[in-house]
């Protein structure tokens, strides 16, 4: 562990306060994570001294503005590694993004039997998405099988390939088991046949490195409020040639070049899927959020992160009626389970009133609750300023929890 635990902590004022008369502990960081105090200054900063729409505009405001917008994106490119700053499109968030792909995709290069490839392990938006396509265009799901463990059966996804195959749609890290899928290979198989990759990040970039480059994932989404930054914006990287490719999401200001009632031609990239407003200030505040993480380093906080993961399995084993869903072998920080008989919303509702926040229910995967066997689940989920000493406190509250029934 090579940064302060204790300095970290005192940059989230919100972990210092109490619920129900005792501190929080605040494992819920997979839904969203907390926000240091360096991201929220930034935004205030901004609104009181430098608030201007964005983009053309000629006075001194609104070019401070675009200037602190466009060093967000560029920030976000040397986060990720991608070649270009025009690969970068803020969105509203990953769900944002992969809607963007799939209707975007799905309009420009698919038609009627055509397919895409998910796994069981998806998050809803990677599915409903691209079945709201199905529905419009006629196109198909093909999915790929998951072991009980909750891992890839990669010999079934090679299967899944055929002259109808599009595009691969995958996550890049299971936010129910925490399974880190080798989307590698996953991208390997797929450009074999020539088939494109879009890659689910929300649950990667806040816990390790991610290298689009290095990957050679065609697309990839993630969001800024589970990584530190503001709610509400987020971040689509697309390879330049399927960004040229595909036409645009949304129609309005900022996307077009000219137009005319008989004509409109679009904007290059990235400004071709940014159409209205953005949300300037917000991209300001996931530019600190990256740097914040930047800074601390990212291979520190999966160091941090694994230790605790690893502790709080050994520690939660020893529960009796303990029930892991899924068993993966390259985990991130994330553990789902259930206790004996215990309902996973009861356990969570007596969790909250001893101040630890966990989340229930099935977490926005259906499909997967269904493939493992269980409505919903008990989630507790790490961040970077989380502590071995919370560890044990969710422990005993699922002790004494347990007790009671």
């Amino acid at each position: 562990m090579s940064y302060d635990i204790s300095a970290v902590r005192a940059d989230f004022p919100i972990l210092s306060r109490e619920v129900y008369k005792r501190p929080l502990v605040y494992l819920d960081n997979s839904a969203t994570t907390q926000k240091p105090r360096q991201v929220v200054d930034a935004m205030t900063e901004e609104y009181y001294n430098v608030n201007a729409n964005v983009h053309r505009g000629v006075h001194f405001l609104s070019q401070q503005a675009t200037e602190l917008h466009e060093q967000s994106r560029e920030t976000v490119r040397r986060f990720l590694n991608a070649r270009s700053s025009s690969e970068i499109i803020f969105t509203r968030g990953t769900t944002e993004s992969i809607n963007l792909v799939a209707s975007c995709f799905a309009k420009g290069c698919m038609q009627a039997g055509d397919e895409v490839i998910v796994s069981e392990l998806e998050h809803h938006s990677n599915i409903v998405s691209w079945q709201l396509q199905e529905a419009r265009q006629g196109i198909k799901l093909r999915v790929i099988p998951i072991t009980d463990d909750g891992e890839l059966r990669l010999d079934e996804y090679e299967k899944l390939f055929n002259e109808h195959t599009r595009i691969v749609s995958i996550a890049h890290v299971s936010n129910v088991m925490g399974t880190v899928n080798p989307v590698e290979e996953v991208i390997r198989i797929a450009h074999e046949h020539g088939v494109p990759v879009l890659v689910d990040g929300a649950q990667s970039t806040p816990h390790f490195e991610v290298d689009v480059q290095r990957l050679d994932c065609d697309f990839f989404a993630f969001s800024g409020h589970k990584i530190y930054g503001p709610t509400g914006v987020g971040v689509l990287y697309g390879k330049e040639e399927w960004l040229e490719k595909l036409p645009p999401y949304m129609g309005g200001g900022e996307m077009i070049k000219n137009v005319s009632f008989e004509r409109t031609t679009f904007n290059e990239l990235p400004f071709k899927f940014e159409a209205g407003t953005p949300d300037y200030v917000a991209t300001t505040g996931l530019a600190r959020a990256l740097d914040y993480v930047t800074t601390l380093g990212m291979d520190n906080i999966f160091q941090h992160e694994q230790a605790l993961t690893r502790y709080a399995l050994e520690q939660m084993q020893e529960i009796e009626g303990m029930r892991f869903i899924g068993n993966p072998k390259h985990r991130d920080a994330v553990i789902s389970f259930l206790v004996g008989d215990i309902h996973h919303l009861d356990m969570g509702t007596l969790l909250d009133r001893l101040g630890i926040a966990v989340r229930t229910g099935h977490h926005c995967a259906e499909p997967l609750m269904h493939r493992m066997g269980v409505q919903g689940t008990v989630r507790a989920s790490f961040g970077l300023y989380n502590t071995m000493e919370e560890v044990d406190i969710l422990v005993a509250g699922i002790k004494r929890v347990a007790q009671m029934f």
